[in-house]
């Protein structure tokens, strides 16, 4: 069995074997990631007999956080598509901002949108969006998927009131206030770069080819006005921004209003109906009702469209979940960890390179914050730095490096339509840029220290 680096070289090379399987030899992503799953389980210390119950635990623990969500999140975008509301809200931001700068309101519009709802939810409810911005534009549905993931990533790994940055403020004993207004700050310039620059960047290399075929058809049809209404723009954005406005309800009511008072009624409602899951289920109720007279087909013939459409990409993502708990089972991260301990770094580079490496091996972006923030707090006194920045560097090492044994991958790859090399390139390379990026900010902003208030 392998153990100390020896584990690490075998995660590396089980990787690598991933990548092979699916990449070269063509194989699907749900069976080669539970073969290797199982692979680097065997040469691990787990005992071989528990494999299976931790390869199903991952699953369905990894189900259980998004499974409810990716179904209801396609059926939504399935009303939203069929009604012709995407292709409003489409027309509607390329007349506000122009064709040139479409990828900057697409930008702000998922850096807004992750504060208050999770990076899969985010993703799941405005993806069908790029699908239009890229074919009214002609600009590569990657430049538009890069800049949705990484904004929204940047976003939920950066931005109070997320939980991954909500613990590291915690940790780090910081104003939480502080704590959100200087992590918006970097929000935006990792966006900038790693999702809008890099986005555009990366686009012109990965062509649309017959990608956006069967979204065309979705469009045509939802543009065919024939025994239907048109949908009014105002009721478009009021459907699209339904589940968002429960979940940051409950944020508001349940962190703000009635902080100190969470177990009375209004609290309690808000924290059931601003739920992501039942958010979301309150929006496809409300959008079989509200969006009815603009569709042409009947409701049960949509939602079994988006049925047909989440089985694959239910499985793929469960697999993920159980690549990962495999993962963490080996104590992986509790080798790197030691490992890096005994380098000679400077504080906001060792957070960074702690939470970064984590990320990559856990696959897990809250995981990778909350565990390195509860090993960095007790010592952000003593290690000489701002607890704002050092918390803000190991926040930005959140970002990035998302690997197949992160569920956020898949939902990148399947919603974005893009192969498992393509989503390397724009989904973990995008977010490694958009890290680094976040890292750059937070070191200026520590050579300006002495002039900010709160650092």
């Amino acid at each position: 069995m392998l153990t100390g680096n020896w584990l690490i070289v075998g995660f590396i090379l089980a990787l690598i074997v991933l990548f092979i399987l699916i990449i070269k030899f063509k194989w699907d992503a749900f069976i080669a990631l539970l073969l290797t799953a199982i692979g680097i389980g065997l040469v691990s210390e787990i005992p071989a007999r528990n494999i299976p119950g931790v390869i199903a635990d991952g699953f369905g623990g990894t189900l259980t956080g998004v499974g409810i969500l990716i179904g209801l999140g396609i059926i939504f975008g399935q009303f939203l598509a069929a009604s012709g509301a995407i292709e409003k809200i489409a027309s509607s931001m390329l007349r506000a901002f122009g064709v040139q700068k479409s990828p900057y309101a697409l930008a702000a519009t998922s850096t807004t949108v992750a504060i208050p709802v999770f990076f899969d939810a985010a993703f799941i409810i405005l993806n069908k969006l790029v699908f239009s911005l890229s074919l009214k534009t002609k600009i590569s549905l990657a430049t538009f998927v890069t800049i949705l993931a990484i904004g929204l990533i940047v976003s939920h790994s950066l931005i109070i009131p997320t939980p991954g940055p909500l613990v590291v403020a915690d940790q780090m004993m910081v104003d939480i206030g502080v704590f959100f207004l200087y992590g918006l700050f970097v929000a935006i310039f990792a966006t900038l770069v790693g999702g809008v620059l890099y986005g555009t960047f990366i686009g012109k290399r990965i062509p649309n080819g017959n990608r956006l075929d069967d979204a065309k058809e979705e469009i045509e049809e939802a543009k065919d006005t024939e025994n239907k209404r048109e949908i009014p723009t105002w009721l478009a954005y009021a459907t699209l921004a339904l589940p968002i406005v429960l979940i940051l309800s409950n944020t508001v009511m349940n962190n703000v209003v009635f902080r100190d008072n969470q177990e009375s009624i209004i609290p309690t409602i808000f924290a059931i109906i601003g739920d992501k899951n039942i958010a979301l289920l309150i929006s496809v109720i409300a959008a079989i009702f509200i969006l009815k007279p603009y569709i042409k087909e009947d409701s049960s013939t949509v939602i079994k469209q988006a049925f047909e459409a989440s089985g694959m990409i239910l499985l793929i993502t469960g697999a993920g979940g159980a690549f990962g708990k495999v993962v963490q089972e080996t104590g992986i991260g509790d080798l790197l960890i030691s490992l890096m301990q005994g380098l000679n770094m400077p504080a906001l580079l060792l957070g960074f390179v702690f939470a970064q490496i984590l990320r990559a091996s856990l696959g897990s972006a809250t995981v990778a914050l909350v565990t390195t923030a509860t090993i960095f707090g007790p010592m952000a006194a003593d290690l000489g730095v701002s607890p704002v920045l050092l918390g803000l560097a190991i926040c930005a090492g959140g970002i990035g490096l998302s690997l197949p044994n992160d569920s956020g991958f898949w939902v990148v790859s399947k919603f974005g339509r893009l192969s498992v090399s393509e989503t390397l390139r724009v989904w973990s390379i995008g977010g490694f840029i958009a890290g680094l990026t976040a890292l750059a900010v937070v070191y200026i902003l520590s050579t300006m220290s002495a002039f900010l208030p709160g650092l």
